[in-house]
């Protein structure tokens, strides 16, 4: 009798055993090598991508997408600026004949008000005869990233939103940007700042970004992310995998980031992930070189950081845009109508180029000719307009000209933010 339970345990043993080793030798935890060495990556279900493959016959955004001429897909893929604070005939060929997907301003573009409404409704109007409306973009942070005219009521630097610890001022604080630049008719924010300044030498981050450490800026930034959507305008998150920890400003060379991927993931990495999580509609990439992960190429133009890294493992399916290419970290480097192709097939969706009307027509026909050439193939190309268009009618985006601002009622809901501190 001894024997036989003796037996029986033993058996119950060796089944629990095998057991165990099964499961854990059958779930192995995907990984991205900085190395050359291929990531073996569990196979998706046929649902967990559907929405980056437009599979349906009835999909509206499909049959949208297959009846646009190739100057229009292209055209979607570009956000330009432009020069001066009116309509030019340069702005209005980049509408017409080449069909950008939208516009950014910038300071220099705004002199008050009553102008830019003016600026943007022109915009419009001229894009009316497309299919598609236009991202009509702006850099408005907060501080002193502020592209307002003096007009409205100064907003806080994120630095010091963080630093208040209050979420509900926080919400307040990204309505209220939301709100500014909804009314005057933009449709796109490039915020918030998810960087981490953890880099006391930093000449480009500074108090733009929500905090010191990632806690700070995964709480107030994405608080801020969420402010801005509820105003019906689009949030880009930047500058992906993170501009905290360099001493070079990437408007003017390229700054070099000394830390591995498993660095990264323990620190600047972190918002990101959490964004991606909460449904950003869009991550802007940065103009950074991290010779560990890709010794070649910044982030901005480098397939490890983008397909590899944000889209395979981070599990991302939105829009991906780049910093403007017409930085010094690009133009210093590079050639940018070959950068802005090497960003296509590295996984971006969008080209920023904030400047210079050769530079962007030098973009737009180097990515029309290496789409004909084949180099951009048919699917890569479908797949980002289907992202781009997917976001535009989220936003349910349209050309519609507004009449005009009540600059005043704006100023109302800012004042009321700041002071609920």
């Amino acid at each position: 009798m001894m024997i036989k339970k003796a037996v029986t345990l033993l058996t119950l043993l060796i089944i629990c055993s095998s057991c165990s080793t099964g499961n854990t030798s059958t779930s192995p935890s995907p990984t991205i090598s900085p190395s050359d060495q291929p990531t073996i990556m569990p196979s998706p279900k046929p649902t967990d991508r559907s929405t980056d493959k437009p599979a349906e016959q009835n999909d509206p955004l499909k049959q949208k997408i297959a009846n646009m001429t190739l100057d229009e897909k292209i055209g979607q893929m570009v956000i330009v600026g432009l020069e001066g604070t009116s309509m030019d005939k340069q702005a209005k060929e980049l509408i017409e004949k080449y069909r950008v997907g939208g516009f950014i301003l910038y300071k220099d573009n705004m002199n008050d008000a009553a102008q830019i409404l003016k600026l943007l409704n022109q915009l419009k109007e001229t894009n009316q005869k497309n299919q598609t409306p236009l991202w009509l973009s702006v850099d408005q942070e907060g501080g002193k990233v502020n592209r307002m005219p003096e007009e409205y009521i100064k907003l806080p630097p994120p630095a010091e939103v963080g630093k208040a610890g209050n979420t509900d001022y926080t919400f307040q604080i990204g309505q209220a940007l939301g709100e500014e630049v909804r009314s005057i008719g933009f449709n796109m924010d490039f915020a918030p700042v998810l960087d981490i300044n953890s880099n006391p030498k930093n000449p480009v981050i500074g108090n733009r970004s929500y905090g010191t450490n990632a806690e700070t800026v995964i709480t107030h930034g994405l608080e801020t992310m969420k402010a801005i959507q509820s105003k019906q305008v689009a949030a880009v998150v930047k500058h992906f995998p993170g501009h905290g920890d360099t001493s070079v400003d990437s408007h003017l060379d390229l700054p070099v980031v000394n830390k591995s991927l498993a660095e990264l993931k323990a620190f600047e990495l972190l918002p990101f992930v959490e964004a991606i999580q909460q449904d950003t509609d869009a991550i802007m990439i940065a103009h950074l070189l991290i010779p560990k992960i890709d010794k070649d190429y910044p982030a901005s133009l480098s397939k490890k950081m983008i397909s590899k890294l944000l889209r395979e493992e981070l599990g991302y399916e939105g829009v991906v845009m780049t910093d403007d290419m017409t930085m010094g970290g690009i133009t210093e480097h590079f050639d940018v109508g070959k950068a802005a192709v090497t960003s296509i097939l590295a996984g971006s969706d969008i080209i920023l180029i904030g400047h210079d009307y050769k530079t962007q027509l030098s973009v737009l026909q180097s990515l029309k000719k290496s789409a004909r050439d084949g180099v951009i193939s048919r699917d890569m190309l479908d797949k980002s307009v289907y992202r781009i268009l997917r976001l535009k009618e989220k936003y349910k985006l349209e050309d519609k000209t507004l009449p005009s601002i009540d600059v005043k009622a704006v100023n109302l809901q800012i004042k009321a933010a700041i002071q609920s501190k």
